[in-house]
Parts: structure tokens; sequence; C-alpha cells
């Protein structure tokens, strides 16, 4: 066969076209992204890096940092909204996601009742706007006017009741419960949903070995929805260091009573925008969202090349 034959035995690999609709479908997406996340982060990160000096905007580099940290009345507000925050996620993690999980073994489990009714009941409070959600507590744990009393007085717990969003020993706590049952039909839906894709195969295999009820929640179920137990502990971890709505409209800006429900998002509230005597300083403000930023970004970097490489995950 000569030079010209292998020539024309060849086949030519056609070249595939380029897709350009694709960017046509996706650039409306990434243009609002841009326009209302990138350039305001963009800009929150330059904006720290200035300063007033002598009636004009000047780079100062760290200094405003230095300032935050190294200001006595600065860097005491802010190590106190830190430990706030702090504690805020920890309840939520400790409480909201526990409960949820097992919220959605028990919707998960064959032959429940009503299951699609406490569903949707469970998940309303996280439709519901956070000022009626906050309105409506104040209004409930009220010592004047609020049905708490005269519920616990009906189950002989009258003793125990006082005004909890009044003592900065327990504001807190009481917030971020407030926050768990708003919120706690999210990780139950998240993880009702990992449950119901485990394939029957696994589960039936299960029942023939003698795992059954609550044992095989633990030892087959548990295991399996592991990535989307880490994936809620990043959205909680996220959605707590971002937090401000709730505490706002129970406690008001300056996280009262005695900065006790003082959180990042209601210090950067008042540094930023300025509340009652105080006059905002949108350079110290846009620090302080610097350091959220940071700390939330360590956060979930902790996780994805941390925790997450340790997580087992099945395929089946």
């Amino acid at each position: 066969m000569n030079q010209p034959d292998i020539a024309e035995t060849q086949t030519t690999v056609p070249r595939r076209p380029v897709r350009w609709h694709i960017l046509v479908f996706l650039a409306p997406a990434f243009l609002v992204y841009t326009a209302v996340m990138i350039l305001p982060l963009v800009e929150t990160l330059r904006l720290s890096l200035f300063n007033v000096v002598d009636g004009t905007m000047a780079f100062v580099g760290l200094a405003n940092f230095q300032r935050l940290f190294g200001d006595p009345r600065l860097a005491a507000d802010f190590w106190n909204a830190l430990y706030n925050n702090t504690i805020f996620f920890l309840i939520h993690m400790a409480v909201q996601n526990p409960i949820g999980i097992a919220l959605a073994a028990m919707l998960s489990l064959p032959g429940l009742r009503f299951a699609a009714f406490y569903r949707s009941a469970i998940f309303v409070p996280t439709l519901l706007s956070f000022v009626i959600v906050g309105f409506i507590w104040k209004l409930i744990l009220s010592p004047i006017w609020g049905i708490a009393p005269g519920l616990m007085d009906l189950v002989g717990l009258k003793s125990l009741f006082g005004p909890w969003l009044g003592k900065p020993e327990s504001a807190l706590v009481t917030v971020s419960l407030i926050s768990v049952w708003q919120y706690v039909g999210i990780p139950m839906m998240l993880i009702y949903a990992a449950l119901l894709n485990i394939p029957d195969e696994v589960l039936e295999a299960a029942e023939i070995d003698g795992i059954t009820g609550w044992g095989q929640f633990w030892k087959i179920k548990l295991p399996l929805i592991l990535p989307s137990i880490g994936i809620i502990s990043v959205l909680t971890f996220v959605g707590n260091f971002n937090a401000f709505d709730l505490i706002y409209t129970v406690q008001g800006a300056l996280g009262g009573p005695d900065g006790a429900t003082d959180i990042l998002g209601t210090l950067l509230y008042r540094t930023f925008f300025g509340f009652q005597n105080q006059m905002g300083n949108r350079p110290m403000g846009a620090t302080i969202a610097t350091v959220m930023f940071l700390i939330i970004l360590a956060g979930v970097s902790l996780y994805l090349f941390v925790i997450q490489r340790r997580i087992r995950r099945y395929q089946f």
C-alpha cells in the first residue's frame, strides 16, 4: 500500500464545536453575582486598607487592623463579639444539628403516619421573616404580657420562669434557641433527603444481618450521610458568623443587655453605620468585615482541605 492510500484510510477526528451558548446563558447570573457579591467584597477589602487623613482618604496599610486589636475599647468590643459569636455557633452545632438529624431519622421511618404534615410544620418557621419571629418570641417571653409564664404555670414550672432576654447570663442562650427553633428545618430536610438516597438494597442487606431500628441508623445510615452532615456543619458555621438579623430584631443593635448578645454582625453594623451617639466609621467597619471574612474563609478551608478529605464516601 502506497503513501496516498495510507492517508486515505486515516480517519479525521471532527473538531468539537465551540458551545458559545453556554457562556450566553451563564453571563446574566455571572454579572449579577459579580455586582452583588464580588465587587462589594473587593471594595470592602480595599476600604479596610484606607482611612481618613486630613479630610481625605489615604492608604494606611494595616493600620486599621492594628487599631482594631490595639485600641482597648475596640479590642474589648471585638473580642466580646467574637466570643458571643462562637457561643452562638456552638449552641447551633450542639442543639440544632443533632435535633435536625434526629427529626430526619424519625421522619424517614417507614409507615410513619402524617410524615408530610410533620415535615411541613417543622420547616415552615424557616420561611418566616426574622422580624416576625423576633417580635413573636419577644411577646411570648415577656414577663408582663407574654404567654410563657402562664404555660409554665399549667405544668407547675412557673417558678423556673425568668426574664431570660433581659438577663446577661441567659440572653445569648435564649436568642440562640430562638434561632434554633426557626432554622432546625434546614438540617432536617437536608438529612432527610440524604437518608432517602440510601439504596434499599443496603438497608435490606442490613435487615438480613439482623441490624434494624436505631441500630441500623447508627451502624449503616449515619456513616453514609456523614458528607451531608459535614456540609450542614459548614453552612451552620457560615450562617452563624454572618448572623445579624435575629439579634438586631430581638435585642437591638447594641446586643443587650450589657453587650451579652453582641456578635460580629451587630458590632459591624454599629461601627460602619453608627448608632445612637456613636458615629459611623466606614474604614473601621470594613476592617471588621474583613476579619469576619477571614474567619469564615479559614473555617471553610479547614473543612474543605482537612476534614472533607478524611470523610469516607460510598459509591452506589
